[in-house]
Order: structure tokens, then C-alpha cells, then sequence
């Protein structure tokens, strides 16, 4: 788990960010697929046609040589085609507390989640550029595609804080990979070339210390929908933890596509 030192000085790193994250918007390429090649563009896409068959329940590591990733397939799947979320960790955290974030309530909706881990304290682009954490994801996706019968109309990414800023920035810029990005407390948006049309969920405590409301939240949601973006918005009493609840109902939102 992270120190409150540790998240407390990434948070400072985000909002010394957020004039270039949220006041200005990342372009959305004019024409032609959509898709400029650029670090923070993912590869990976679900098989078709897709696997037969869904893995056995349980969480197992993908054994990756880029870095640690969790798959966890809920109990009492069908035979698919299943939702999927990629679920990205806090400042400080690692696979197991991207996975933590989500597997209670994926359990209980039915939703696939990759928990992918950062190479170091935070994610690449929450400091910098994307590169090694981005192509991380894209390797730890090509193996999940290829045993797990993914719904291309349910495939989400989501994270808390760092983690929602990176998902956002990874969603906007692969939306037609993610059909749905999940924003638990963000600090902002890792700007890059966006392309298709995700919807956007995102959730905030009023009495946040570490990535204050007014200064995140309040500022990305407006700007996601000036620009054209379906947006689901929630504030909740409470600091820097996303409720149960509220990760239940973002659950439900990615698993009813």
C-alpha cells in the first residue's frame, strides 16, 4: 500500500500538470482510421473468431516478462462473450490493488479484469510520456485475448487515482479498444491522440485532500463534454477512496455495454 507521503507527492506532480492535462484537449485525429501511431496507442484487439471455451475461475499472473499482471475470471461465467475491464492501481500500488479495486464487484456482475502492474512508483505518463507501462498493457492484453472469449462492446478500462488518470488518457486514446473508461478520483488527463468515442465514468469524493475536487474532477468532466464525450458523473461524501458502491455501479455500467 502506498504511503500517504508517496501519494501525496504524485498527487502534487498531477495538479502541477493539470493547465496542460485539462485546459487544453488532446486532438482527435482528422480522418483515416483514427489511429496515429503513438506510445499511447494499444495493438492489441480481441480475437476474432474468439477462443472457445472461458478459463477456469480463479486469478492467475500472466507471467509476462514486461512486468506483473493478474487475470482474474469470476465464477459462473457463461460461455462468452464476456466483459472485460483493465483495472490500474493507485500511486504506490501494484497488480494485486488494481485487482482489489474491482474484484468484488466484478464477481458479482460477471466482468473478466486484468490487473496490470506500473514499472515503477506511478504510470509512465502520469510523470511523462507512455511507453514501457503502455506497452505493458498492450502485452498483457494480446495474452488475455487469446484465452478469454472477450465482447468487443464491453471492454473497459478503469483505474483509481494515478490509475484514473491513466485510464483516461489510455481510454481517450484507444477508444475503440475501450468502449468504457472508469475514473475513480483522477487527477487528469495524460494528454495524446485520441480516437473513437468512449462514454466516461467518473466518480469523486467532495472532501478529497490528496486530488481536490475542484481542481480535477470539476475541470476534466466539463472539458470531456464539450468535447463531444458521454460522460456519467458522481460525487460522493467522502476523501480519496472510491465507495463500494460506487465501484459497483461502474461494474454494472461496463457489464450492460
Amino acid at each position: 500500500m502506498p504511503t500517504r507521503r508517496a501519494v501525496l507527492r504524485t498527487a502534487a506532480g498531477a495538479l502541477a500538470l493539470l493547465g496542460a492535462g485539462c485546459a487544453s484537449r488532446s486532438p482527435r485525429p482528422a480522418g483515416g482510421s483514427g489511429e496515429e501511431r503513438d506510445g499511447a496507442v494499444l495493438t492489441a484487439r480481441p480475437a476474432a473468431p474468439p477462443p472457445e471455451g472461458v478459463p477456469e475461475p480463479g486469478t492467475r499472473p500472466l507471467g509476462l516478462p514486461s512486468g506483473e499482471a493478474l487475470m482474474h475470471v469470476p465464477a459462473g461465467l457463461g460461455t462468452g462473450p464476456l466483459p472485460l475491464a483493465v483495472s490500474l492501481h493507485g500511486a504506490g500500488g501494484d497488480a494485486d490493488a488494481g485487482l482489489a479495486l474491482l474484484r468484488p464487484a466484478a464477481d458479482e456482475h460477471g466482468l473478466v479484469v486484468l490487473a496490470p502492474g506500473s514499472a515503477g512508483a506511478t504510470w509512465d505518463a502520469v510523470g511523462g510520456g507512455y511507453g514501457p507501462d503502455a506497452a505493458h498493457v498492450d502485452r498483457a492484453l494480446v495474452e488475455v485475448f487469446a484465452s478469454v472469449p472477450v465482447d468487443p462492446a464491453r471492454t473497459a478500462v478503469a483505474g483509481l487515482s494515478d490509475g484514473a488518470s491513466y485510464a483516461l488518457g489510455l481510454g481517450l486514446a484507444n477508444g475503440r479498444l475501450f468502449r468504457r473508461v472508469v475514473a475513480f478520483s483522477p487527477g487528469f488527463v495524460p494528454p495524446a491522440p485520441r480516437s473513437g468515442d468512449p462514454a466516461v465514468f467518473v466518480s469523486h469524493g467532495v472532501d478529497d485532500e490528496v486530488l481536490p475536487i475542484d481542481r480535477t474532477s470539476r475541470r476534466i468532466v466539463p472539458t470531456l463534454e464539450e468535447d463531444g464525450y458521454d460522460v456519467t458523473y458522481r460525487e460522493f461524501p467522502g476523501g480519496h477512496a472510491v465507495p463500494a458502491e460506487v465501484v459497483a455501479a461502474a461494474v454494472g455500467w461496463i457489464t450492460a455495454g
